[in-house]
């Protein structure tokens, strides 16, 4: 088990969600290995009012520690010991342990005057923290006090760490450092004169001097006190160019102090923890479960992978940070591309780690770092240097595993944190951790802690921003520091500049922060075939699309669209995602802002491809549709008569839930190739879908795609397309009642199917306005109408057409009170229906005419208003 109270309580490998437990395990820890009464509990949970049932809800408290104790831990730490509860923790199982354990060597060394010891191990036990002392939990009495002697600990063990650094010489380095912490605390006085001492070395003796009067001012403004004697003296030092202050040692001293360093403490090459990091403490928890290998499974590697944007450095950082104490020789991170962002040569990575080593111990730390030249002696010599020793290397941002492989053999006993853009699956013996976006909640956090007042003003604006972020913290961060950095913006009037995607990346950026061109980067990775791959598959429609479809978009067979594919997966450039419904079926989607950048990319580099996969895609959307609407609706789209179904579309066996998944694609097909001019695909796509959106009442979806679809009909002179469409809307505006609208419809589309020849078309269209009539009330003419359609059915051997008619004459008998005949005639629908092999159509026949049949039952009446369809419609499914 591991247990830490320098930062959020926590303890491995996984801590208590509730609150109350959770305080009740920081109030055990801070007095680990003592006996805290149950009264000393109480008062810590409940102050002075606790409840009458205070003993026994923390007994349940004390038995939820426990099971969560036991269930890592082969041996129950928390006992009971009267008046109270005891925990058995061992020394290397508490952070704060370790924390005092290098607080008094790093005093220790300092005292002696071997600030080159004092300064690793001081820093070394500030990097046990990872945030306020015993924070996550309330605070009663105890950890009250406890947080606040353990706060003012390590603040100054951070001054005395500063003051070693100060006496090595590294004022320069100490100077951004130092105005940080003067800001977060204004009336350390302390902080302020090491801030002045490093500003005067630094050679900026005015800043120094205005240090300073901004600690004056903090000072009188918040107590109403002159600085003290040290801090007042200090400036008259300053003001007097006192020699004194200047630092003795020279650049050979202050090298020779720096090598003799390391091999005395710990070597540490890490850059600092990202002040405000936010969330992602399930990763690093996985992370940290997986590089001390409690994971079930031994492994001294772990790869962090994701795309561009989510974090993976500064993740890795903080996961180094956060398990210091087990790495006590050193934490080491070693950058794997220069600059410029080519990927570092293996022998050359190795030679940079080598000199991060510092020089063995047995040359008595002087001098240079010898580094051999070729990549073999490289690995030997690495192997040797760290062979036996407890040391963790993060190799950050990797660039293939060939890269990676020569690393991880020169550091056999080392612990190796791997941190890439790509998923470096093959490398063996190596455990992953990939990193998505963020959680909206901790979207929305770090937009609120890296954004500031007006961020935290502003909960529905933060909300919109994380999600047209994409939940990426590199864009959420550029977000924040856009708001914070223009004092006349606000979050609202940004989450609206974000709203067009065309200019959404453009607006991503400040500075360096640029998340266009973070994101730019996995893709130059890639070859030719997979950028192409990348761009035509952002012509997708959303959320995420099958195989087939991408075998559609980029032109090839399955196989090889899979290939594609399932590269831009391992690139973090497209997402596979299954769903629980089907764990089978594997679909891919792109991020929010990648499918921008590859939308842009091909608008930009390929614009002519667009018509052409979208036209490919649109025919094998078609084509399955069709088949999926045939076995949902058999014969009711016209315009797919004699038509066959693709050799893959075999397996659209559930025609429900095949449109449950695709109609929203089919409806943004319908929507792009009309925008593109594709007439056929747009007015053919929409008439396959429309009986899926009549079975589940879509009518938005439904008019919406008609309205498109007729349009691009009538601009491609398809008169009969129109016909079929015109009749849909009529059935629609039947389905909402508009009876009017509906007739209108019907008139139109008969008198366009009669101009085409299509007697079957224009005899539906007839049943549609006797069904309008007959809603009415006008019982004898939809007689006459219904008579007239079930003829040419009838004639056109129309089945479907026939069901409708024989159903409608079924209704004019029952408006009359006819129950019988209604009954007889229903029975004739119901085996029209069954020829037509429509068995939902045929069931709801059936009902009818057992309603029909039962004379109590007024449910098949037919009332004289629109709407009567409603009622007697097919149900949706």
């Amino acid at each position: 088990m591991r247990f830490r109270v320098l930062g959020p309580v926590r303890m491995s490998p996984r801590t208590p969600s509730a609150t109350k437990p959770r305080a009740v395990l920081a109030t055990l820890l801070v007095q680990f290995n003592s006996v805290v009464s149950t009264h000393t509990l109480i008062d810590e949970l409940w102050s002075s009012d606790p409840p009458r049932t205070a003993a026994t809800t923390l007994q349940v408290y004390v038995s939820q520690l426990r099971k969560a104790l036991l269930a890592h831990s082969a041996e129950q730490p928390l006992v009971t010991s009267p008046p109270g509860y005891l925990i058995r923790v061992a020394p290397h199982e508490l952070d704060l342990v370790a924390f005092e354990e290098l607080r008094a060597q790093g005093r220790e060394a300092f005292a002696r005057d071997r600030y080159e010891e004092a300064s690793p191990l001081l820093a070394s036990a500030l990097e046990l923290w990872t945030g306020p002392a015993l924070s996550g939990v309330p605070h009663g009495p105890v950890l009250e006090s406890s947080a606040i002697r353990l706060d003012e600990l390590r603040t100054e063990v951070l001054e005395q760490r500063i003051a070693a650094d100060l006496k090595l010489g590294r004022h320069q380095e100490l100077i951004g450092e130092l105005l940080a912490l003067a800001h977060e605390h204004p009336l350390r006085e302390t902080l302020h004169c090491q801030l002045m001492v490093a500003l005067y070395r630094s050679g900026r003796q005015s800043d120094a001097l205005q240090a300073f009067q901004r600690a004056r001012r903090a000072l009188v403004e918040e107590l109403g006190v002159e600085p003290g004697a040290e801090l007042t003296r200090l400036q008259q030092r300053v003001l007097a160019s006192d020699p004194s202050l200047v630092w003795r040692g020279g650049a050979s001293a202050r090298r020779a102090a720096a090598a003799s360093s390391r091999p005395a403490g710990p070597v540490v090459w890490l850059p600092p923890q990202v002040a405000d990091f936010t969330g992602r403490e399930e990763e690093l928890e996985s992370g940290e479960r997986l590089l001390l290998g409690r994971a079930g499974v031994a492994s001294r590697v772990l790869a962090v992978s994701g795309r561009p944007g989510t974090g993976k450095t500064a993740l890795a950082v903080r996961l180094a940070h956060r398990t210091a104490e087990f790495f006590p020789e050193g934490r080491v991170l070693l950058a794997l591309r220069d600059a410029g962002g080519p990927a570092v040569a293996p022998a050359a990575a190795m030679a940079t780690l080598l000199r991060r080593l510092g020089p063995p111990e047995e040359a008595g730390g002087g001098g240079a770092v010898a580094v051999p030249a070729s990549e073999g002696e490289l690995s030997d010599l690495l192997q040797l240097r760290t062979r036996g020793r407890k040391l963790l290397v993060v190799l950050d941002d990797a660039v293939s595993e060939a890269q990676v492989r020569p690393l991880l053999g020169a550091l056999p006993d080392s612990t190796v944190l791997v941190t890439s853009r790509q998923a470096l699956g093959a490398l063996e013996g190596v455990r992953h951790l990939v990193l998505a976006e963020l959680g909206q909640e901790e979207a929305e956090a770090l937009l609120v802690a890296a954004g500031g007042p007006r961020m935290a003003g502003a909960p529905a604006a933060v909300r919109e921003i994380a999600a047209l972020c994409g939940r990426l913290p590199l864009a959420l961060r550029v977000a924040a520091a856009s708001v914070a950095a223009r004092p006349h913006w606000t979050a609202e009037a940004f989450a609206q500049r974000l709203r067009d995607e065309r200019t959404r990346l453009a607006t991503l950026s400040l500075g360096d922060l640029n998340v266009r061109g973070s994101l730019l980067t996995a893709y130059q990775e890639v070859g030719p075939g997979l950028q192409r791959a990348f761009r035509l598959l952002s012509l997708a429609p959303l959320p995420d699309f099958p195989l087939w479809a991408a075998a559609a978009l980029l032109a090839v067979d399955e196989p090889a669209a899979e290939r594609d594919a399932e590269a831009l997966v391992r690139a973090h450039l497209l997402e596979a995602r299954r769903y629980p419904d089907r764990p089978a079926a594997v679909r891919y989607g792109h991020h929010s802002l990648l499918r921008t950048l590859a939308r842009e990319l091909l608008d930009q580099d390929a614009p002519e491809a667009v018509p052409g996969a979208t036209w490919r895609l649109g025919q094998e959307l078609l084509a399955r549709a069709r088949h999926a609407d045939a076995l949902l609706t058999p014969g009711r789209d016209l315009l797919a008569r004699g038509t066959e179904a693709p050799a893959g579309a075999g397996g659209a066996v559930a025609p429900l839930a095949w449109f449950q998944d695709e109609a929203g694609a089919v409806a943004e097909t319908v929507r792009r190739a009309h925008a593109l001019g594709l007439w056929e695909p747009a007015y053919a796509l929409a008439s396959a879908v429309g009986g899926y959106f009549e079975t589940c009442a879509l009518w938005d979806d439904w008019q919406s795609s008609h309205d498109l679809a007729v349009d691009a009909a009538r601009r491609a002179a398809a008169p009969h397309a129109e016909a079929v469409l015109v009749r849909s809307l009529g059935d629609l505006a039947w389905q909402r009642r508009q009876p009017g609208r509906a007739v209108d419809c019907y008139r139109l589309a008969r008198m366009l199917f009669e101009q085409c020849g299509d007697r079957t078309g224009a005899a539906r269209c007839l049943s549609g306005e006797a069904d309008a009539m007959l809603g009415q009330g006008l019982a004898a003419p939809a007689e006459r109408a219904y008579a007239q359609a079930l003829t040419t059915a009838i004639e056109e051997g129309d089945a479907r057409g026939e069901t409708e008619a024989l159903r409608g004459l079924a209704l004019v008998s029952l408006h009359r009170g006819e129950r019988a005949q209604a009954a007889e005639v229903l029975a004739q629908s119901a085996a029209a229906a069954r020829r037509l092999g429509d068995r939902r159509l045929r069931s709801h026949v059936l009902r009818l005419a057992s309603r029909a049949a039962a004379p109590d039952d007024q449910s098949a009446t037919v009332e004289s208003r629109p709407g009567v369809w409603l009622l007697n419609a097919p149900p949706p499914g």
